[in-house]
């Protein structure tokens, strides 16, 4: 009896040691060997030219296949219309330009810090399938009735197509009486590049100034095109930024790097865009 209460407190003691062993070396019950744990939801906004639709729409397909965790959403507009918006307090990522005028508006109101050429494009003369005003060449553009709509002066292609006309105006080939006839028949200005092309396949106007991006699929089979030559056309570069207020600057940084990695500039080439890579 003497020797089991002397040994007992032994054996109370080696079993405390037991069940200690055992409760370090359980693994954790929610975890196993090799997991990996699932990227968190990341939301990115991007305020983008209305004329990067089509190609940007793809993009977001592309850029998602390979980052499942991020969801893309656009907001399309005219550039003027978006760096308005940018400076009175929406709330975005990145910012897409069709020209630099509006990106420099978007830096001088403190809404992003710098930029980078992503892209460029140049113009093109649309007109309706039907081709009711007899459009065969550019100089029929300055025919007395013909109906053209170009963009509002303060939109990228508004201000691109008039410094066409003016390049055109100054030339032997056209002259000053040219550029002065064109102007006087146009009869709608409009705030994005997309209501012009809209305006021109639904027959509401004899021909039309857009970029050569905008004969996408959707609409080459209603309008026709005439080409302005390198000599009077205009390149369009395309500046994007991450805004200074972004919450998840580190992903929109990702996605400018697929934006001008060969993959992003493929789609973009086939879209139309002239691409920046070397």
């Amino acid at each position: 009896m003497k020797l089991f209460r002397s040994v007992l407190p032994l054996l109370l003691f080696v079993l405390l040691l037991i069940v200690s062993a055992c409760g370090e070396s359980a693994p954790p019950s929610n975890t196993s060997s090799g997991s990996k744990a699932t990227p968190a939801p990341i939301s990115l906004k991007i305020f983008a030219a209305a004329s990067l639709t089509e190609s940007f729409n793809e993009l977001k397909t592309s850029y998602h296949s390979a980052h499942p965790n991020v969801d893309i959403t656009y907001n399309f507009n005219g550039s003027q219309v978006l760096v308005q918006q940018l400076s009175n307090g929406a709330s975005a990522d990145i910012f897409a330009s069709a020209d630099q005028t509006n990106m420099q508006k978007a830096v001088k109101a403190g809404v992003v810090a710098e930029s980078k050429v992503f892209a460029q494009n140049k113009l093109v003369v649309i007109l309706p399938k039907a081709n009711p005003g007899h459009i065969n060449t550019l100089k029929d553009l300055a025919k007395s009735g013909t109906k053209l709509v170009v963009g509002a002066p303060a939109v990228p292609i508004g201000k691109y197509g008039l410094q066409v006309l003016d390049k055109m105006g100054t030339s032997s080939q056209y002259g000053p009486d040219y550029e002065k006839q064109v102007k006087a028949n146009i009869v709608s200005q409009e705030q994005n590049v997309k209501a012009v092309v809209q305006k021109v396949q639904l027959g509401e106007a004899d021909a039309g100034i857009v970029y050569q991006t905008d004969v996408t699929a959707a609409v080459e089979n209603k309008v026709s095109v005439l080409t302005i030559p390198d000599q009077f056309n205009v390149t369009a570069s395309y500046p994007i930024a991450i805004t200074k207020d972004s919450a998840q600057a580190t992903e929109a940084q990702h996605f400018l790097t697929y934006l001008l990695s060969s993959d992003g500039q493929a789609i973009l080439t086939k879209y139309h865009f002239i691409s920046v890579s070397k």
